[in-house]
């Protein structure tokens, strides 16, 4: 027995994939666990397709878990690894998480972690992670109830973003950690130009994948088993795409605004990946400007386009300045601002990691710059949706209520009798639900005159 939380979905019933699923793993995890990188490029890693499965399952459960691991590595180990040997390090975070997270068995955590240590030419290191994870075999009860009596190893978080979550929600806060660790669910958006949901949910069932529908998206579908996307009836047409629920609310939030005005122009700022633009495209008739300064990202928009049948203006350029606008006014602005990303670490758990404390501020110049910036590029009686996937108040309802203490011809029409959310200030916040949708924030603001 142990006191770990549950196992990833990926992980319950994986097989043993062998050493080399586990060099790999450890390669993709170095960068993360030194702060120098993200699991963005997963794919990039060569492993076979027979292990893809354990191989993402491994690096984000590790990430998941990430302070909890590193503090029974502490406790393991006679003196730290060299900062050489982050690989070896990785293993050994990887060994752990598989002996308390993963439906591996023991002898294979065991002896594959160890033994990948002669695939990254540092056999010394297989003694020592094979002594490392044994004593954590013998000594696992006595060594977790030694870390977890630190919150922040018991709680899976750092500590400073505990005492940020604790300040902003005091009555909330064990339970935003707590759906933080937790993967999300694959949660779906159905192209209404091409169907309704509960056509597509009867396809699902008839496929084999039982879902269920949001209850606050009128386009959002729940899947009870995550799977490829390829194996979504009708994908690769455009008949469904991978969103979560509340994600989908951006385009109930614009759709007063652009219902009325067919044709309108409309501002996606920050439009990487395209969910939200794509969403707008399958609702409204409107002549859409998707912006991005990545221009990378940017093609993931456009191929997200390409795949749903749907046509928009996409531009690289950089919301903060105004180069690129050519002076005509947009009738509608969704910003979807760069932002800390602290409602959706059970999908990136890797921010538990790379973000840091001094990063908000910055964030929250770079947010008030970019509502600044933009505001003046609306029509008079046109709406602006302000949107992140943060669950801290200095980037949501604090940074909206500035921005209307400045901004005299700006008013806030953020629906209050939604089901959705809680009242934050002048906007909605959503925290994350197990099982349900992420931790995001909307405020939706009308420029008078």
């Amino acid at each position: 027995m142990h006191r770990s939380t549950p196992s990833t979905r990926a992980g319950k019933a994986v097989q043993d994939g062998g050493q080399a699923v586990r060099v790999s793993a450890a390669r993709a995890l170095v960068p993360v666990i030194t702060g120098k990188g993200s699991l963005a490029d997963l794919d990039d890693h060569q492993v076979v397709t027979r292990d893809r499965a354990l191989f993402k399952a491994m690096c984000f459960g590790v990430c998941r878990t990430l302070p909890r691991l590193e503090a029974l590595a502490t406790q393991l180990l006679k003196t730290p690894f060299k900062a050489r040997d982050a690989d070896v390090q990785a293993l050994l975070l990887l060994g752990i998480h598989q002996l308390l997270y993963m439906r591996i068995p023991a002898h294979a955590a065991v002896g594959e972690t160890a033994g990948a240590a002669r695939l990254l030419g540092k056999e010394w290191a297989t003694k020592v992670l094979n002594g490392c994870l044994r004593r954590l075999q013998r000594e696992s009860e006595a060594l977790q109830a030694e870390v977890d009596q630190d919150p922040a190893v018991a709680l899976l978080h750092p500590r400073w973003l505990l005492k940020a979550l604790r300040q902003a929600w005091p009555d909330d806060w064990r339970a935003i950690a707590a759906a933080n660790n937790a993967p999300g669910p694959m949660t779906l958006r159905i192209n209404r130009r091409r169907g309704d949901r509960e056509a597509y949910l009867a396809r699902l069932i008839d496929s084999g994948h039982e879902a269920r529908l949001c209850t606050h998206s009128p386009d959002g579908l729940v899947l009870d088993t995550p799977c490829d996307v390829q194996a979504l009836p009708g994908f690769a047409e455009g008949d469904v795409s991978v969103q979560d629920e509340a994600a989908q609310l951006a385009a109930e939030l614009l759709g007063p605004v652009l219902a009325p005005r067919p044709g309108g122009r409309v501002l996606d700022a920050c439009c990487a990946p395209g969910g939200k633009a794509a969403h707008l495209l399958e609702l409204f008739d409107v002549d859409l400007l998707a912006l991005d300064s990545d221009a990378t990202r940017l093609a993931r928009v456009e191929d997200a386009l390409a795949r749903l049948g749907l046509s928009a203006t996409l531009l690289h350029a950089d919301a903060t300045q105004r180069g690129w606008w050519n002076g005509t006014p947009f009738d509608a602005i969704l910003l979807d601002a760069p932002c800390s990303g602290s409602g959706v670490i059970r999908r990136h758990p890797d921010i538990k990691r790379l973000r840091r404390s001094s990063d908000i501020p910055k964030l929250v110049e770079l947010q008030a710059n970019l509502l600044d910036n933009l505001w003046p590029l609306l029509r008079p009686g046109g709406s602006m949706v302000y949107a992140t996937c943060s669950v801290l108040r200095e980037e949501n309802d604090e940074q909206i209520e500035a921005f209307l203490a400045r901004t005299e011809d700006a008013i806030a029409t953020t629906p209050q009798e939604v089901s959705w959310g809680r009242r934050a200030g002048a906007g909605r916040q959503l925290l994350p639900e197990a099982e349900n949708h992420d931790g995001f924030f909307y405020a939706r603001l009308k420029r008078q005159g």
